[in-house]
């Protein structure tokens, strides 16, 4: 089996036996789901469409009223009710490797990126020499822009939006800032292109309002690519006060910001929707909207700064969330919408944030050769018209745990002491209930040869040496007098 990006031109049969023993390589073809790419389900005769990709930031999967949630969502509901709703689609559990494998159409494993997300301090980035989706769109005549988050690299300019493709960009570089403020350990984080500027108002709005005014000076001649990256609904949370009196009936002062700010992000993404009706868009435009990873379960994965109450995120029906490898935490809020392109309804093919790429570029007749080997696929059948998705995926590798879907089953296999290896049926038990690794050992087995065999390709996980230097570069800590002078000490 070769190394070539995958494409929905591929033709090839099934990956062999030799293949799927190979290791790394020869397992992600085999779940890849290649006989979904042989469907008469082709986008070929589409026009190049305008592609809005919309990105929530630690969102619940339940959080959103076409999932029963009485969080106000009307703008998202009515794309949901008139597109496909994706009950299957993964993404990495971290901020940061969503966003890479987004991008790159490659697991993050691939280029270091596997574990966390980038830390403030930390100098490291998405590396230069992976291709991205803005370059490829570039280079076939596409307007790119990055409206909102960044987080693949702040440290150095090498990193930024507008050396990796981005026509503009308007937002934060670092993961998490204040909303209002606009900074980020007091330092301001916020740039229009390459320049740092000082605005006042709140994030969500100033994005929709910069969604708002590309799209309105946009040729709707020249197709638009057009990346809005919310911070919402990621800690802090904090809303404007006309959001939070809409939620003034929750008592929890935490769940209510959280759910004012959805509000808010939804009625911005209800802006963007009627500039593109104005301007002539809409009906060539693909909206893809999802979380980028599930919502904040722990608060060992709330942010870097403090957070006070309960977190009010929920990924119901599915266990855990946000920095777990357990369906909340991957399985995230999805939907699709091109009219008259997307069969409405519920699309429940199993699809991965890695195989955006592909099925972008073939829509948008962009040419992947300059790509690395790509582990995601054009699924373009799943996504339109509620075909079979993916055999399987990898939901994260890295030096200490790994997990792996292969059709029904999923095995999540933690290595630090002591080991655990748990195994799901995850087609009749979505929410992870029940382990069944001692019914299936076999399985198990098979599984975690399929996660060496990655362990053995992966680059080194960045934020492990990012973390260790910041540990041995710290200064000397050392007990106060006043504790000396008590016999104490400061632990």
């Amino acid at each position: 089996m070769t190394d070539t990006p995958a494409s929905a031109d591929d033709d090839r049969s099934q990956p062999s036996r030799r293949d799927v023993l190979a290791g790394g390589a020869g397992f992600l073809a085999a779940v890849a789901g290649l006989s979904l790419l042989s469907s008469g389900a082709r986008a070929a005769d589409a026009p190049r469409p305008h592609i809005v990709y919309i990105l929530a930031d630690d969102l619940g999967f339940a959080d959103v009223g076409f999932h029963g949630s009485d969080i106000k969502t009307p703008n998202l509901d009515h794309l949901a009710a008139q597109g496909a709703r994706l009950g299957q689609f993964y993404t990495q559990p971290f901020c940061t490797p969503t966003r890479a494998a987004f991008l790159t159409g490659r697991y993050p494993l691939h280029y270091g990126l596997q574990v966390g997300a980038i830390p403030s301090g930390a100098k490291y980035g998405l590396a230069t020499d992976e291709f991205l989706l803005p370059q490829a769109l570039k280079d076939v005549g596409y307007r790119t822009a990055l409206v909102g988050k960044w987080h693949l690299g702040h440290a150095d300019q090498k990193f930024w939006p507008r050396q990796r493709g981005f026509d503009s960009f308007y937002g934060p570089l670092v993961g998490e800032i204040d909303h209002f403020k606009h900074e980020a350990h007091g330092v301001t984080d916020w740039y229009h292109d390459n320049t740092q500027v000082k605005e006042e108002g709140y994030d969500t709005e100033l994005f929709g309002k910069e969604a708002v005014r590309l799209i309105a000076a946009h040729d709707p001649k020249t197709p638009l690519f057009l990346y809005l990256a919310f911070t919402a609904p990621h800690t802090p949370f904090q809303a404007p006060q006309s959001y939070l009196d809409q939620y003034a009936h929750i008592a929890d002062p935490q769940r209510r910001a959280y759910a004012a700010m959805i509000t808010a992000m939804d009625d911005q993404i209800g802006h963007v929707v009627a500039a593109l009706t104005s301007r002539g868009m809409r009906e060539n435009t693909l909206i893809v909207f999802h979380s980028d990873n599930g919502g904040t379960r722990s608060k060992m994965f709330a942010g870097e700064g403090a957070v006070a109450g309960d977190l009010p995120a929920s990924n119901a029906p599915y266990r855990d969330g946000k920095g777990s490898l357990y369906e909340g935490g991957t399985r995230v809020v999805a939907l699709a919408n091109w009219p008259g392109r997307i069969a409405p309804g519920a699309a429940e093919g199993v699809m991965h944030v890695v195989d955006m790429l592909p099925t972008l570029a073939k829509l948008a007749g962009a040419s992947l050769a300059k790509s690395k080997p790509l582990d995601g696929v054009d699924v373009w059948p799943a996504l339109a018209a509620g075909q079979a998705g993916r055999a399987g995926i990898v939901y994260n590798v890295e030096p200490t745990q790994g997990a792996v879907r292969d059709g029904r089953w999923k095995l999540v296999w933690r290595v630090v002491l002591p080991p655990t290896a748990e195994l799901f049926d995850v087609e009749a038990d979505p929410s992870e209930t029940t382990d069944v690794s001692a019914q299936h050992p076999e399985k198990v087995a098979e599984l975690q040869g399929k996660v060496v065999a990655l362990a053995r390709t992966m680059a080194p996980p960045l934020f492990y040496a990012a973390a260790l230097k910041a540990a041995l570069s710290a200064p000397l800590s050392t007990p106060g007098l006043a504790l000396y002078e008590m016999g104490l000490d400061d632990d």
